[in-house]
Parts: C-alpha cells; sequence; structure tokens
C-alpha cells in the first residue's frame, strides 16, 4: 500500500520547492471527508486517491496536479463543495478538480466507433487545462487495476469504456506506458478466456524466451561496444493484447506469430540511432516493408524512433526499435515529458490529418530543464472550431463553434428543425441563437403548427440548417405563389367574361403551360403569382377573341395608360436581363450600391426589386424569380448608405470625420454619436454615395485618421440616422 509519506519523497525528488505542507493538508482534508468510505475491496477509500496521487508523481507532475489527485472525488463522493475546495486550496486546484468531476459525469452510453470518436474528442475540448485529463488517465488507471473486485458484467462495461475512450487519449496525448496498461488490463476483462490461454502459452516458453532475449541483448551490445557507442538494450515479449490482435487482424494461430519478441536500444544522440540501425541490419537481414522512420517524420502525439523488424538468430523474426534518451523520455511520458506550450502555435485540424493538433500545439524543446513550466502554461484550446453536446440520450454531435439549437435540432431530423419552438440546455429554456458549449446537453422542444423562421437564416451556423430552412422558404413561397396566381386568374378571368374553372379542369391550363415552356398548369399559376406571366397572357392563348374585344374597349385612357404608368421607370441605373419597361425598386435590407454584385427578383405589384447577391433575403427567396441584372454604365445617381466608424471619444474627432466625408465630395445627410464609458466612440453617418469605388475611397480615407479604429458600411437600416 502507498503511503503519503512514500509520495512527499518522490515529489521532492523531482521538484525541491514543493509545497509539502499544502500537500500534507490536502491529504488529512481528503481523508477526513472520505472517512467511513470503503471500495468494493473492503479497503478505505483513501487508498484510491493516495494511488492516483501516486501514478501523477510517476509521471513527474507539478503540485497541483498531485493535490487535486488526493481530492478529485470530493465533490462527487462526499458533502465537500467547490467553495470549500476554493477556499481551501485556491482556484487552480479548484478548477482541476472540477474538470475531473465534470468528465466523471459523463455517461458513455453507446459503443459505435465514430461515437467513441466523439466522446474522446469532446473530453479533450472540455477542458482548458490538460493537466485535467492527465488526472483523469491516473484515475482510470487504478480502477482499472482494481476492477476485480466488481462483478463481471461491469468489468465488462468500464474495460470497453477504458479501451474506446481512455486508451486512445492516452495515445494521443504521447503516454505510451499508461496506454499499454490500459490496453492490456481491457483485455484481460473483455476477453478473459483469450488471456488466460495467451498468458498460459507465453509462460510456457518464458524461460527459452528469456535465453534468447539475454542471447541477442549480448550480441547488439558488443556490436555498438565495438563500434563506440554506449547504448542501453532492453528485451520484452509483446503485449498480449497486441499478439491477440496481430492473430485476429490476420487470422492466424499462436504458433504463426513470429515477432512476439522486441528489443529497444537507446542511445545518445539521432546520429548513434542511425548508426545503430546500420549495426542491426548489417547483423541479420531486415524484413522487407517493416521499416518506418518515425524519427524524420514523427507520429502525431510526437512519437519518435526508428523501427525494424529482422530475422534474428535461429530464423526467428525480432522487432526492434531504436531511439536516443529524449525520444524515450517522450514516448514513456508523453505531453508530460520535456514539451512546452506555445501561445502562437495555431491550431487547424483541417490542415492535418487525424489529430495532428499535437504537433501543432507542441514543439520540442532541448533547453527545458524542469516539465513544470510546461505544466504551468498549457491551458489549451485543443479543438477551437468545434463544439461537442450532448443528445438527451446520451449521444454526441459535432457542431461548428457558434452553432445553436436550431442547427441542433435540423442535425436530429429536418421535421424536428422545422417544427422547432423552443430549446432546453441542461434542463433550461435558452434562446434559439444561444451558442452551444462543450458538455451542454440540447433538448429541442417542437410544435407541429410551427414552421421556420426566415430570421433562423442570421445565427444558424451549419450548412445542413441553412439549405433546410431556405428549402422550406421556398416551397412556401411557391404555394403562396400558386395560390395567389389561382385568386388572379379567379378574378381577372370575370373581367373578360371568362370561368376560370372551365379552363382549369379539361387541363388547357396545361397546354398553355407548354407553350411557355413550363412543365403544368401548377407551374403556370406559380409563374403568375410570381408576376412572371400575366393573366392577359394566359387569356389572349385560352380566348384570344375576348381579349382583343376588353382592350378596344379600353382605350387609350384604360388598361393601356395604367400599364405604360406601371411600367415606367428611371433609364440608366440597372439593366434587367430580358425584360424591358419594367418598375424597379431597390432593397432597403441590403441596400445595393453601383459596383456591389446585384440580382433582380419579381414581386407582385412592385416590379423588381434589386438585392445584393449575398444579401439574406436574396437567398432564401424562390429562384423561380430570380433573373439577371447588372448596373449601367451610365448612372450617375447619388444613392443612400450608411457608415459606421468606431474610434477615440476625443475632442474634434467628429469635426475630423466629417471634413474626411466631405473632402471627396460626399454629401451627409445624418449623423448620430454614441460614446461608451472606456473612452470610444460610435459614430453612424448617413451619405449619398455614387457608386462602390467611392465608397471605398471614404473609408480609405477615415481609416488614415489617427484614433479611428473601425470603419464598416451598414448594409441592413431603415430610415436615417440620429433622433
Amino acid at each position: 500500500m502507498l503511503r503519503f509519506n512514500d509520495i512527499a519523497e518522490q515529489i521532492e525528488a523531482y521538484n525541491p520547492s514543493a509545497d509539502l505542507g499544502l500537500l500534507e493538508k490536502a491529504y488529512v482534508f481528503s481523508a477526513k471527508v472520505h472517512q467511513g468510505q470503503v471500495r468494493r475491496s473492503g479497503e478505505p477509500y483513501l487508498i484510491h486517491p493516495l494511488e492516483v496521487a501516486g501514478i501523477l508523481v510517476k509521471m513527474k507532475l507539478d503540485m497541483a496536479s498531485v493535490i487535486t489527485g488526493l481530492l478529485h472525488d470530493t465533490i462527487e463522493d462526499t458533502l465537500t463543495t467547490m467553495e470549500e475546495i476554493k477556499e481551501r486550496f485556491g482556484d487552480e486546484i479548484a478548477q482541476l478538480v472540477d474538470g475531473v468531476t465534470k468528465i466523471s459525469q459523463i455517461s458513455f452510453k453507446t459503443r459505435e466507433e465514430q461515437q467513441a470518436e466523439n466522446f474522446r474528442k469532446m473530453i479533450l475540448a472540455m477542458v482548458k487545462d490538460i493537466k485535467v485529463i492527465l488526472i483523469k488517465l491516473a484515475d482510470r488507471l487504478h480502477n482499472m487495476r482494481t476492477l476485480h473486485f466488481l462483478d463481471p458484467q461491469k468489468q465488462q462495461e468500464i474495460a470497453q469504456e477504458t479501451l474506446e475512450i481512455f486508451a486512445p487519449i492516452a495515445n494521443r496525448l504521447g503516454i505510451d506506458w499508461i496506454k499499454t496498461e490500459l490496453e492490456e488490463l481491457s483485455f484481460r476483462y473483455l476477453e478473459p478466456e483469450a488471456y488466460r490461454e495467451l498468458s498460459q502459452k507465453v509462460a510456457k516458453t518464458k524461460k527459452e524466451r528469456e535465453r534468447y532475449v539475454d542471447e541477442v541483448k549480448g550480441i547488439i551490445t558488443k556490436k555498438l561496444t565495438e563500434l563506440g557507442i554506449t547504448g542501453e538494450v532492453t528485451g520484452r515479449v509483446k503485449q498480449l493484447s497486441s499478439i491477440f490482435q496481430k492473430m485476429k487482424r490476420q487470422r492466424i494461430e499462436f504458433h504463426d506469430v513470429y515477432d512476439i519478441t522486441a528489443f529497444r536500444i537507446i542511445v545518445g544522440t539521432v546520429k548513434e540511432c542511425y548508426e545503430a540501425l546500420g549495426i542491426i541490419h548489417s547483423l541479420w537481414p531486415p524484413v522487407s516493408g517493416k521499416f518506418k522512420d518515425y524519427i524524420a517524420l514523427p507520429k502525431g502525439n510526437m512519437y519518435q524512433s526508428l523501427h525494424t523488424t529482422v530475422i534474428g538468430p535461429y530464423g526467428e523474426r525480432i522487432e526492434i526499435q531504436i531511439r536516443s534518451g529524449e525520444m524515450h523520455q517522450i514516448s514513456e511520458q508523453g505531453i508530460a515529458a520535456h514539451w512546452k506550450y506555445k501561445e502562437s502555435g495555431k491550431i487547424d485540424e483541417k490542415d492535418e490529418k487525424r489529430f495532428s493538433w499535437l504537433r501543432q500545439l507542441l514543439e520540442w524543446q532541448t533547453d527545458l530543464k524542469d516539465n513544470r513550466e510546461f505544466l504551468q502554461t498549457v491551458k489549451v484550446d485543443l479543438f477551437p472550431a468545434e463544439v461537442y453536446v450532448f443528445t438527451p440520450k446520451g449521444e454526441v454531435r459535432e457542431f461548428p463553434k457558434g452553432a445553436t439549437p436550431i442547427d441542433f435540432a435540423y442535425g436530429v431530423h429536418t421535421v424536428v428543425g422545422h417544427q422547432c419552438v423552443r430549446a432546453k440546455v441542461n434542463g433550461r429554456l435558452v434562446p434559439l441563437d444561444y451558442q452551444l458549449q462543450n458538455g451542454d446537453t440540447v433538448e429541442i422542444i417542437t410544435s407541429l403548427k410551427h414552421h421556420p423562421s426566415r430570421d433562423w437564416l442570421k445565427f444558424v451556423r451549419t450548412s445542413r440548417a441553412k439549405t433546410k430552412i431556405l428549402q422550406w422558404i421556398k416551397a412556401e413561397q411557391r404555394e403562396k405563389s400558386i395560390a395567389l396566381g389561382r385568386d388572379l386568374c379567379e378574378r381577372d378571368f370575370k373581367k373578360f367574361g371568362l370561368r376560370f374553372s372551365k379552363y382549369w379542369k379539361p387541363g388547357a391550363f396545361g397546354e398553355v403551360a407548354h407553350e411557355f415552356s413550363l412543365s403544368d398548369g401548377e407551374e403556370l399559376l406559380a409563374a403568375i403569382g410570381y408576376g412572371k406571366i400575366t393573366t392577359q397572357q394566359v387569356v389572349g392563348r385560352l380566348a384570344p377573341e375576348k381579349l382583343k374585344l376588353v382592350e378596344k374597349k379600353a382605350g387609350e385612357e384604360g388598361l393601356g395608360k395604367i400599364f405604360k404608368r406601371m411600367t415606367s421607370r428611371p433609364k440608366g441605373l440597372v439593366m434587367i436581363e430580358g425584360i424591358d419597361n419594367v418598375l424597379m425598386s431597390f432593397a432597403r435590407c441590403c441596400n445595393p450600391l453601383p459596383g456591389d454584385k446585384i440580382i433582380g427578383f419579381i414581386t407582385r405589384g412592385r416590379g423588381v426589386t434589386i438585392h445584393t447577391e449575398d444579401c439574406i433575403n436574396a437567398l432564401a427567396a424562390d429562384p423561380r424569380r430570380r433573373i439577371e441584372a447588372r448596373w449601367a454604365l451610365d448612372g450617375d445617381t447619388a444613392f443612400p448608405t450608411r457608415i459606421r466608424i468606431h474610434s477615440a471619444d476625443k475632442k474634434g474627432m467628429l469635426a475630423t470625420i466629417s471634413s474626411s466625408i466631405s473632402r471627396h465630395g460626399v454629401n451627409i445627410t445624418g449623423a448620430q454619436i454614441k460614446t461608451t464609458s472606456d473612452g470610444t466612440a460610435e459614430s453612424t453617418f448617413d451619405i449619398e454615395i455614387r457608386n462602390l469605388k467611392e465608397l471605398k475611397k471614404v473609408i480609405s480615407g477615415l481609416q488614415q485618421i489617427e484614433g479611428v479604429m473601425k470603419v464598416e458600411r451598414v448594409k441592413e437600416w431603415q430610415g436615417p440616422a440620429g433622433p
């Protein structure tokens, strides 16, 4: 049994300045709050936090981590509060205990491979301090070491969870000895018969293997010494779980596994690594395709070694790893070894293959004497672009950072997204534009009567949500346009003495639709509703004699003058592809300027409305209403435009800004100034601009003013600035 004094002595050996008084205080506190509690083994519960602290000491972690090891179960298993931990041991230790507690409360209900991957990523994303993960790994390792006290079903559940969640995390963090032990212990409980059988077979050849290992070690050591290389040579039988996986993968029996013996050579420098490799290949022939250079090309967790398989003495295959002492330390300790976080390191998982974030996050440090320096600064965001949340059933879903409950709803099902009315996060109602956080549990409340809102497009982040919302809006617009087209036909046909139902039922509308290159009568009604085709055009094909009669009666003062008045527009501003003499207006939702890329939309009663191509309303509108539009070359009209300027709040700034705008010959029609308590000002100006090029000149001039921090064009606005 590990004692407190053992832990204190080991810490003092690698950290002479450690505050052993605080460590003892944590030990006494843990013993007090866990008093009377026992483990399944019948031993006092205090043994577990002591053993966890011992594992953390083996990893040579800092004092805060070791103390957290002693306290990590106090919140979950005793009446201790987080405030009490904070008051007694400080903010850092309280945050570490809180982080370990949150991970412990995660329920890993599903076992699918992709789901396990999401759990691993979520655990890494939930914490800001990697030490939380290291403490949790130590906790899991000791629990696995004592798993034999639990019932078989619980053993299987915990072992499966360990194999799928925690062993891969240890691997990604480069802590090989923890990863190896977790895999071996998991194998013992998941495949008990295979484990016993392999153990017996390996044990039968134990003496023979030991003799073989000694012989090979002797040959290698002698050869290295002859060539002036000082190195440490070790040999061992591969871990049972590794042998078992190879047997399963290759569908072979134990006696067909030839390379169950592995050797490791540890030398002083990188140069000596390659020299040792040459010596090995001069002693025994290498197996083709079994050489890997992880020194030149490190693994994603920064593991470095030379791997080769050779035909050793007596024709037996042996695997040999060659590395320097520094590489070996990192292979064993991983992230807790001689690595230091660089704040300038940028993490971009998309640019690297499968979690090479560790390579970007950490750099080799040849002059780092104490890994406590690293551990004191390693507060990081490992997955800055993603967020991981729970469904009510405990499944983990991945979303881009900034995603909302609406994105979550559409991620579940299109119908759930369409009918979403409210959302609960961690049991509390939140706004639909709430930004999801790592570890949130999200519940969507739906209503059959509800439908998507165009406003959702302003804050959803996933392409699926945007696409489904746009599809629904466009489908709804089409249905409304069909209904409007039918109403217009029923009303206008009467003016010509016709009954709409007479022409609709026999399918005459379908024939007319084909003349307009449309698929059927409903498409024709939709086109009428959109305003692309008039009821007069339809009547002209169904009953041309009726149309001529009405036109003759109407005369110049009737329909003709009304038509001319409705279709007149200023010349020379915008060219509408394929349509002449149509009423035109500019959308106030995006306020397009000459130079912006634009698109036209046909609207009933208002002719064509011009939007910028990236306008949310333009994107949401039915594509059947869309027509090409472009700015004419001869336009010289001034357009109302709004700009917003963020600047220092100092004397004379407003006059300087106004003068800069006027200097470009631009008229100011309105202004509004807001100041804040932090000494900054936000100035909004309504100006008249002829084109985008002129606006860019105005903005560029403003950006040159000392004290101006940001200048932006405001696209969506209504009415003048100011009171």
